[in-house]
């Protein structure tokens, strides 16, 4: 257990460059609150209870802003950063070394019984009010920008914007159509997780600002193809 505080500890000090003390970490982040509330409710939810969980998840909310249902599976090395407005459903289930900033819903679409959450691979980042909503997989490595609304699978080391989100950079390539993205699927290359924890958790790419803008550069396009063809018609008009 205390190895397990221990890391949690570690983990926002290497994500978070706000934090300053251990004891700053321990009383002042919700998020890291949130995260052991919710293994004490997951713990008594696998073993059958029902209520006692839902009032310990209920507290969390109320304490934190994060809602975490009891069901949810989360792996290790989970940051929540500025937590308020985060919903985590039943069946959702996270990998290692998840990032999650404020206002994200991993939820679903409907009232569908059994699996109906999304599942979030090792080492994802998802941004500021982003909504991750149906049964599918998030990819290892994956960045969802800040308010996109993800409804489709997402493969390892995307990176996926807008709503709904498509993907705009593959394995660091960029892709703008789906040619260019099947050729970096194709150039993908395995990922061979680290044998050592620390630098497993600090293989999380943090740079989320730093996202294409399809719909700028659509319009920028169509404003050079607009130039084009008024200088076009210029010459035309002279010729005559």
């Amino acid at each position: 257990m205390f190895a397990r505080i221990k890391r949690d500890i570690r983990v926002v000090f290497e994500r978070d460059p706000a934090a300053r003390s251990t004891i700053e970490v321990l009383l002042c982040y919700g998020g890291l609150h949130a995260i052991w509330l919710h293994r004490i409710s997951h713990a008594l939810y696998v073993r059958g209870w029902v209520l006692l969980p839902r009032l310990i998840s209920n507290f969390g909310r109320f304490l934190t802003g994060i809602e975490i249902h009891p069901g949810a599976t989360i792996g290790e090395g989970l940051f929540i950063d500025h937590g308020t407005g985060i919903v985590i459903g039943e069946t959702a289930e996270l990998g290692r070394n998840v990032t999650l900033y404020q206002g994200v819903t991993l939820g679903g679409t409907g009232k569908e019984k059994g699996k109906r959450h999304p599942t979030i691979g090792n080492n994802v980042v998802v941004a500021s009010g982003a909504k991750v909503l149906g049964s599918f997989t998030v990819g290892d490595h994956a960045k969802i920008g800040a308010g996109s609304v993800v409804l489709k699978p997402v493969p390892a080391r995307a990176t996926v914007v807008g709503i709904p989100g498509r993907i705009v950079v593959m394995n660091g390539h960029r892709v703008r159509t789906e040619t260019e993205l099947l050729e970096a699927r194709e150039l993908s290359l395995a990922y061979n997780e680290s044998a050592e924890e620390i630098a497993s958790e600090l293989d999380v790419d943090l740079d989320h600002d730093m996202l294409p803008d399809p719909e700028a550069e659509m319009l920028e396009q169509m404003r050079q193809e607009i130039e084009s063809l008024k200088a076009r018609l210029s010459e035309l008009e002279k010729e005559k």
